[in-house]
Order: structure tokens, then sequence, then C-alpha cells
């Protein structure tokens, strides 16, 4: 199996899908047609307004992943679907994206929520980073903050269908058989030791455990790339490999795709995840240490 530098050869590279705090306010400065979105979120404070209010990137457009970056319906399709392509080109309008325009998403909780806005704008045709290191790493900078509540003018962005990067429940459940499913959540979730939101504890049988957490270092930036390509290699991920991440909603699994395709690995998103699976009736679970 390969791992470390054996593994780096093994993988194209990319241009990256992060910009710098540095970067980003070159870019800013130069004027680049850029539009900066701040994604904060977390699992027990899903509106991040608060935090936005009290100090965010000058220019940048506060989103509400839960209202425009996912959709509601039944406990059966999760707690985060898809959202539409016309509901997504509404939003990316509202936050004042044009045609050509350069879109970087920040949060504050190491890109795990930035990374949902890259990969569904990704998915959209849309030239979308992350910042590395989020909004810390810009306060830690020493850069200007600012907190009004940025409404900018209704852009004309026009957005490619999106999808085709997402797996059904059946396509998840098969492809174990023939690639590689990762389940990004803690290691005691996916044990089956403790489930704090669904249903039901355990994980898709067939499925490797590879939390992302293990992608950044503690200031919320991204570990070199032999490093996680080796990560990624203990894990069962092999060059050519179909490859896809679940998390528990499919927000963190996006951040998982992301350092996956920045290190030259192509992985999809099962965005039901393990809140769907675990709300549908007839689906099987493992529990252990093993993909069962």
């Amino acid at each position: 199996m390969p791992g470390g530098a054996d593994a780096a050869t093994r993988y194209p590279r990319r241009v990256s899908n992060f910009v710098t705090v540095d970067e980003l306010n070159d870019l800013l400065a130069e004027g680049t047609p850029v539009r900066v979105i701040d994604v904060r979120w977390r699992l027990d404070r899903p509106d991040g307004r608060h935090e936005y209010r009290e100090g965010h990137i000058p220019g940048a457009v506060y989103v509400p992943l839960d209202e425009e970056l996912s959709t509601h319906g039944e406990p059966s399709e999760g707690r985060h679907p898809l959202p539409s392509t016309e509901t997504l080109q509404a939003a990316a309008r509202r936050w004042g994206v044009n045609r050509g325009d350069v879109v970087v998403a920040y949060d504050d909780a190491n890109g795990v929520s930035a990374a949902r806005a890259w990969w569904l704008l990704r998915q959209a045709g849309v030239d979308v980073r992350v910042l590395d290191g989020g909004i810390r790493a810009w306060a830690a900078a020493g850069l200007e903050t600012a907190t009004d509540d940025v409404a900018p003018e209704t852009g004309d962005v026009v957005l490619d269908e999106i999808g085709a990067d997402a797996l059904s429940i059946d396509e998840a459940a098969a492809l174990p058989a023939s690639g590689v499913l990762l389940d990004v959540r803690a290691p005691e979730r996916y044990r089956g030791e403790t489930e704090p939101l669904d249903p039901v504890a355990g994980h898709i049988p067939g499925a490797r455990s590879l939390p992302t957490v293990l992608h950044f270092d503690a200031d919320g930036r991204m570990l070199d790339r032999d490093t996680v390509l080796a990560t990624f290699a203990a894990a069962g991920v092999t060059p050519g490999a179909s490859v896809a991440a679940y998390c528990g909603s499919g927000v963190t699994a996006a951040h998982t795709a992301l350092i996956a395709v920045e290190v030259g690995i192509d992985a999809k998103v099962f965005p039901g995840s393990w809140s769907q699976w675990s709300n549908t009736p007839g689906r099987p679970v493992a529990t252990g240490a093993q993909p069962g």
C-alpha cells in the first residue's frame, strides 16, 4: 500500500483549492473580482450571524449553511440534503457573485463548513477556494476586520447543474465492493460506541474510518501533502480507486473531499450520510473497529 513520498509521486498536483491570508489580502488590494463568504456554522450553534457581526473579513457576506447550502425534508433524506441548483444560484447571486468571480469561503472551524460551500460551488463551475486557517488566521495576521452586515448588489452568476459529485444512498451502499467509502466521523461514532444525534449507532458496512481531524494542524491548516497522502493510504485509498466520504450529515464529508482533491485524489460525497442511512428502515449497520 503506498504511503509518504512514494504515494506523492502517484497523484497529480493541481492548482490549489486553498488561498493563504496573504494571497487573499493581495487579491482584495489588487481589486481582483473576488467575493468572500463567511460560512461560520457548527452543530451546537448553526446560525453564525452573531460571530459574523463580531468581526469578519471586510466585504464578506454571511452565508447561512442550513438555509442556502442545504435544504430540508424528511429524516430519511438526512439533515443536510443538497439544495437545488436554482436555490444555490439564487443564494450565490444574493452574495453578489458575478460571472467570472473568484469566491473565497472561510469559517472558524478548520474549514469544515467552508468546505461545504466549496464542494457545491465547485460542482457548479465556480472558481472557488477556501481560506487556509480561516478567520483565525486572518486575525492572527493582524489584518482588519469589519462588523457591518454586507449586502452587495445582486450578482449575475449562472451555475452549472450540481449533483455529479454526490452519491445516492444505494451508490454509497455499493461502493465498498468496488472502491473505498470513508467514514470521517469521530472513531467512537464509527465504532458504534456513542451516537449523539442519530437514532442508530454504528457505520455503513464496508466503510473505513478516516476522521477528518487527521488532516489539519492545531491552527486549522492542512498538513503537508505527503502526510495527508500517507493517511489516506493507511485507510485503503490507492491510486485510481473510486473514493467517497460520508459523515453525520454531509458537511464534514465535504471537507474530506476538499483535502482529497487538494492532494490529487478524486473523491465524491454521500450527502445524506449517516443521518439518512440511520433513518432509512432496512439499512444494515456495522459496529466495531473493522469495516464489517
